[in-house]
């Protein structure tokens, strides 16, 4: 199994497929990779030789942002919006979609299963003497 970037390959993928399951990497970023280092694409991840594998590997650590290193950037810049009081910082802190999407209804992604609010079951006048 080739490990790339802290990430196992699935061995029976192609090397352009296989190379986005790391976390940055995308189709064009992939296409890139494999140019640069004229690899097969259509070459399966279980075929690659140890050599290929630190080529791919040496290439990604030098170039790119990828892994654990992205996801830190991403959530800090999120973090900072947040404390200079922006109106994306905002959206983020309440947990509602941030890219001008409407949001009075839909956006069930972001805001969760939706919670019925309601005056719920009139009580008899029985129960509210009860009560």
């Amino acid at each position: 199994m080739a490990r790339v970037a802290g990430v196992d390959l699935p061995k029976n993928k192609r090397l352009d497929i296989a190379l986005r399951y790391i976390y940055g990497v995308g189709p064009a970023i992939s296409d890139e990779i494999i140019a640069e280092l004229s690899l097969d694409p259509t070459k399966r991840v279980k075929d690659l030789t140890e050599e290929e594998v630190n080529k791919i590997n040496n290439l990604i650590t030098k170039n790119l942002k990828v892994e654990g290193d992205l996801r830190r950037e991403i959530q800090s810049n999120i973090k900072r919006l947040i404390e200079i009081g922006s109106y994306r910082g905002s959206r983020h802190r309440r947990n509602l979609p941030v890219r001008g999407q409407r949001s009075k209804t839909n956006a069930r992604t972001r805001r969760g299963k939706r919670k019925t609010v309601g005056a719920g079951k009139a009580l008899s006048p029985q129960a509210r003497k009860t009560k």
